[in-house]
């Protein structure tokens, strides 16, 4: 995300979406009631003269639309914001949706910004700068081809081998099987982004030494981990066990699970950890909140700002977490606050 313009006494941010996940942060920021302005395509207002008007053509104009309605497309990485022109040269009042994509401007203008919205634009600028990594989670049968980014990890591609048991030839299974996954992978590469490549047996070190002979940039600076399972589960289990940290350490999405994993031992063992909204607030106002830890879907729904500055105030952490992947799921089971605790209260 890179922000082009600022006026704090107006409520006014201008921004340019650099990637994917800055959408996604796009998503959990907008509120009903904002002011959107953006350049987009209308049909041009219909001639009054006319009995029967012929279809206009689409043209670019600047619109603001007061939003009503959000929606976040994660098939596709898109964002709809739907709503009522406000601003523009025709058509005031009437309904009208503003799409986004990576690379698109807008100027977002609130009455009110809360705190942890600022938070997350300001760490989306942050984040942006940091490289993705990219995923290859296999066996000698399947693999799997995933990204890590911000809001989440997301599998992009299944490979088959399509080996066939007692028959099968090994010199085959390096052929048309790394090269599809090969090919995947260097689609996907850009200049910074580690790659991963993880599984049971020993596939993955003969994927790696293939790749070596195809693509020496990607793959000659590849790490490859060992894990009981292949796949999506596999990636998972890296990332629970805290496997390949010095790839993971800048991940947002490493830090949410190990967080969360954190959490969980301390209400199953000593108590070091608490959920529930008066739950975490009480311990919040007795200064005992080391780490809050906050789903983005509640922080959509409800101003916590009130709790987060308590937290903050008494020199405590407070993460935003996805509900994209595993960790933000446990913690929506939670009831989408908790917190690890400096002591039992």
């Amino acid at each position: 995300m890179r922000l082009l313009h600022q006026d704090p006494a107006g409520g006014i941010m201008k921004m340019q979406i650099e990637s994917e996940d800055d959408i996604w942060h796009l998503y959990n920021v907008l509120d009903g009631g904002d002011l959107v302005t953006a350049s987009t395509q209308r049909r041009e207002e219909k001639s009054a003269d006319k009995i029967r008007a012929e279809r206009a053509e689409k043209k670019r104009m600047t619109l603001g639309v007061r939003v009503e309605k959000i929606e976040f497309s994660d098939f596709d990485l898109r964002l709809r914001v739907l709503g009522t022109i406000e601003e523009g040269p025709q058509d005031i009042g009437q309904h009208h949706t503003l799409v986004f994509e990576t690379g698109d401007t807008l100027t977002l203008a609130k009455e009110h910004w809360r705190e942890t919205q600022v938070d997350r634009l300001r760490r989306a600028m942050e984040d942006s700068r940091k490289p993705r990594i990219v995923f290859v989670a296999m066996d000698q049968d399947e693999a799997s081809i995933a990204v890590l980014r911000q809001f989440g990890m997301k599998e992009l591609a299944v490979v088959r081998s399509g080996r066939s048991g007692k028959q099968y030839v090994e010199k085959d299974a390096g052929g048309d099987y790394h090269q599809e996954i090969v090919a995947k992978v260097e689609s996907l590469m850009e200049p910074g982004t580690p790659l991963v490549v993880l599984g049971p047996g020993f596939a993955k070190e003969a994927l790696i030494e293939d790749g070596k002979q195809r693509f020496p940039g990607i793959f000659s600076s590849a790490t490859s981990y060992h894990t009981g399972q292949s796949g999506m589960a596999g990636i998972h289990e890296m990332m629970k066990k805290g496997l390949g940290a010095e790839v993971l350490r800048d991940s947002r999405v490493a830090t949410e699970v190990k967080l969360m994993e954190s959490v969980l031992e301390g209400i199953a063992k000593d108590g070091l950890a608490t959920y529930g909204p008066q739950e975490v607030e009480a311990a919040a106002n007795a200064g005992a909140v080391e780490t809050l830890l906050v789903l983005d879907s509640l922080l959509r729904e409800r101003d916590l700002d009130s709790l987060v500055r308590s937290v903050e105030s008494q020199k405590g952490d407070v993460v935003v977490v996805s509900e994209q992947h595993d960790a933000g799921r446990e913690l929506e089971s939670l009831s989408g606050v908790a917190a690890i605790l400096r002591y039992r209260i």
